[in-house]
């Protein structure tokens, strides 16, 4: 992958305190695991940036081998990949997402 397709998804990343990377938009996503990641972040009432995936296939191989994961969606936080819809909604179901979130200087709703 090109490095000016990397140096994007960085600049992405670092503009972006929480960054979700998916298929589609935070209004329209266009699969199930995007969709759940969506769903967590508003639960949370986090607020993040994204970038849909499917506008770019530079984009969408490049997040891939930046990260050295798989799949789409991916979730950044204050630039450390932290996995993707499967870790995403486990971190959820264990009550462990808000307290990450925290720690990392990003503030859920109350």
């Amino acid at each position: 992958m090109s490095d000016a397709v990397h140096t994007d998804i960085k600049a992405k990343i670092d503009a972006n305190p929480v960054m979700l990377f998916m298929k589609g938009t935070p209004q329209f996503p266009q699969c199930g695991f995007s969709s759940v990641v969506v769903q967590i972040l508003d639960h949370l009432g986090v607020e993040y940036g994204s970038a849909n995936v499917l506008e770019s296939d530079d984009i969408r191989q490049g997040v891939k081998t930046f990260s050295d994961w798989p799949t789409i969606p991916q979730l950044y936080v204050k630039g450390e990949f932290v996995g993707g819809c499967d870790i995403i909604r486990e971190m959820f179901e264990k009550g462990e997402l808000r307290g990450f979130l925290e720690s990392k200087g990003v503030a859920p709703a109350a």
